[in-house]
């Protein structure tokens, strides 16, 4: 469907800046340039849905004197396995203190420490987590997201210059390029509205895409069903390189239930000392590596991936049970709380648990300032490539990148505010040719054997032969999905399909491409690391340069 004027949609008002997605670095950004610019939040469901609200451990800063900001670079670096980007890890690690100063600022309450550790600013209590040499994650409880998530919201919507529009689904980016003006970059985007079925135009002169990441590609996931990779899709088909989508994080500890198969068990548990065990009750974790259970979390993964299928067992189980339930109930009370209501008490039970697809280390290329290759188009959050986490992120940096990047692109955004001239109109969508669908199962059955193959083949083990399976599947599934797409009216499943179709041919021919095993891309077939730490890149056919 190509844009032209039709007398079923409609537009939106203009915004300054356009951000897609309204989580943590979503909403951050909002509240920096909303002093100076009119700014729209598009939500494709209600806040609370994205991942941020769910998030557990917590964000890592240096605030101890005893740790260093070296310390926490080299931590991150060797997390990365070779592929972290000095720079960028440096940038990132020396504003983490402004970013906690910044929430702090809006009312987050982290913890406090009741005990020792006096000299950490504030008396904030610091956690431990996989791949850190020292304790530098702040956190809120077990329930960081939601602290911050609740904070960022209330300001959001108090603040007469920012706009949210939630149960919208963006279809499309639009380009200068697309409308035939090729020295104009990103120009706002096509947006569906759910309840009427019609497809507007939002024009801005900026646009955020902080859509998250991708798990949702994935049959097991940690991830809110809103994860489809819609902000990669979408800047891949505008245009926009993406680099390392074959890094596909799995987070070692997911809760095993047959009532809660999303639930994240978080690492923090490990850290204040909790132990995988086999069935029988036997460690592993000290065979695999001298940090055993806080070894990084593709080892642990990978750990956990290699004894269920030793065993045959379905689960591993992580316990903490040497812990009295003071601690436990003080330090984890959601963990505890959401397990109690599926009848495990953490306190006197370990908890069972399979690894899951927790997080996408790759993404759309950005600088450092989070602008993507279009001109007026950012990326920022799990949504971008930035460069920080290499082939396997470290624990509770990804909440860092979203305050660092977010802050990086409002200055940028607020520095050209008064260059940037007012968007023109733009062309509606042109929804003449298409009608109604009577074949919605399609959707269905399609979007269950993306998620399928990509779990069996395209997961924490790989082989060659098992992702070209994959790339056969994908094709011709992008084939079914076009010729869906091009005859009938978009719907959110519809739309969601069609991203999660991209996002995992990415993802599959980036690990073709990659003949070795690093981080979190292992392949039986290529075992060793490649003498040349390279990140993988991908250019679509409508790259301009």
């Amino acid at each position: 469907m190509s844009p032209a004027t039709t007398k079923v949609a409609s537009s939106l008002p203009a915004s300054d800046v356009l951000i897609i997605g309204g989580g943590a670095a979503g909403m951050s950004l909002a509240l920096r340039v909303a002093e100076h610019a009119q700014v729209t939040i598009l939500s494709k469901s209600s806040l609370k849905q994205g991942s941020t609200y769910y998030a557990q451990g917590g964000i890592a800063a240096v605030l101890d004197p005893q740790d260093t900001l070296a310390a926490h670079v080299e931590d991150t670096l060797v997390a990365g396995a070779g592929l972290c980007h000095r720079d960028a890890v440096e940038y990132t690690v020396s504003r983490a203190r402004e970013a906690i100063e910044w929430l702090i600022a809006q009312g987050v309450h982290f913890t406090q420490e009741h005990a020792s550790q006096n000299d950490v600013p504030g008396n904030y209590h610091l956690t431990q987590e996989g791949g850190h040499s020292h304790r530098r994650v702040i956190h809120a409880a077990d329930a960081t997201g939601k602290a911050i998530f609740e904070s960022l919201a209330a300001q959001v919507l108090a603040h007469p210059n920012i706009r949210l529009i939630t149960n919208r689904v963006a279809i499309d980016l639009l380009t200068g390029a697309k409308l035939g003006r090729p020295e104009q970059g990103c120009l706002g985007a096509y947006v569906l509205e759910e309840d009427s079925g019609q497809v507007l135009t939002l024009p801005a002169r900026f646009t955020v895409l902080a859509t998250g990441g991708a798990s949702k590609v994935y049959l097991y996931t940690s991830n809110p069903d809103s994860a489809s990779g819609d902000g990669i899709a979408m800047a891949w088909r505008a245009g926009c390189r993406v680099a390392n989508m074959e890094f596909n994080q799995f987070h070692p500890t997911c809760l095993y239930h047959t009532q809660d198969r999303t639930f994240l068990i978080s690492e923090a548990l490990r850290g204040e000392g909790a132990l995988l065990r086999l069935p029988d009750g036997t460690r592993f974790m000290p065979h695999y590596h001298p940090l055993a259970e806080l070894a990084p979390r593709d080892i642990v993964a990978r750990a956990i991936d290699a004894e269920m299928k030793k065993t045959g067992c379905d689960c591993v189980y992580l316990d903490i049970t040497h812990k009295s339930p003071a601690f436990i109930q003080e330090h984890f009370p959601t963990i505890h709380a959401r397990c109690l209501k599926l009848g495990l008490d953490i306190c006197t039970q370990p908890i069972p648990v399979v690894p899951a697809a927790h997080y996408s280390c790759g993404g759309v290329m950005v600088d450092q300032h989070g602008e993507t290759d279009i001109k007026g188009l950012y990326a920022i959050g799990e949504t971008s490539f930035t460069g920080l986490h290499g082939a396997n992120r470290m624990a509770s940096n990804s909440l860092l990148e979203c305050f660092v990047y977010a802050f990086a692109a409002a200055e940028h955004i607020n520095a050209q505010l008064t260059r940037i001239a007012p968007t023109d109109e733009l062309p509606h969508w042109d929804d003449s040719q298409v009608r109604d669908s009577d074949e919605d199962v399609v959707i269905t059955h399609n979007w269950d054997e993306i998620r399928r193959f990509m779990w069996d083949y395209v997961g924490i083990v790989r082989t060659s032969k098992r992702l070209q399976r994959a790339r056969n599947r994908i094709a011709l599934l992008q084939k079914e999905i076009q010729e869906y797409y091009s005859n009938y009216r978009v719907t959110t499943p519809l739309l969601e399909l069609r991203n999660l179709a991209v996002v995992a041919q990415l993802i599959i021919e980036s690990a073709i491409a990659r003949k070795e095993s690093r981080g979190l891309h292992y392949s039986l077939d290529y075992p060793n690391l490649a003498e040349k730490a390279e990140d993988t890149i991908l250019v679509p056919p409508n790259f301009r340069g």
